[in-house]
């Protein structure tokens, strides 16, 4: 599911160039605060898919909601009891 929703988010990533040494700004506006930089777009969008799995870890180890993608949510995982 984590997969899936990373690729939905970055079906909706919006690109452009900037005056400045990584010249191509990506970012997806859905999901506020996540954006990146790159020398190339392919770099570019290597650092989005960075910053937008470290987003996620950040928003689920602080209870935070992180919004539905399509048909795509990210809940909070409770821990399982496992007994031997």
């Amino acid at each position: 599911m984590l997969v899936e929703y990373i690729n939905e988010a970055l079906r909706r990533a919006e690109y452009k160039m900037i005056n400045d040494d990584e010249p191509f700004y990506g970012e997806i506006p859905v999901l506020e605060g996540v954006w990146s930089t790159g020398k190339t777009l392919e770099e570019c969008r290597k650092n989005l898919i960075d910053v937008l799995d470290g987003w996620i870890y950040i928003r689920l180890k602080k209870g935070l909601d992180i919004p539905k993608l399509g048909s795509f949510k990210i809940s909070e995982l409770k821990r399982l009891k496992v007994s031997a």
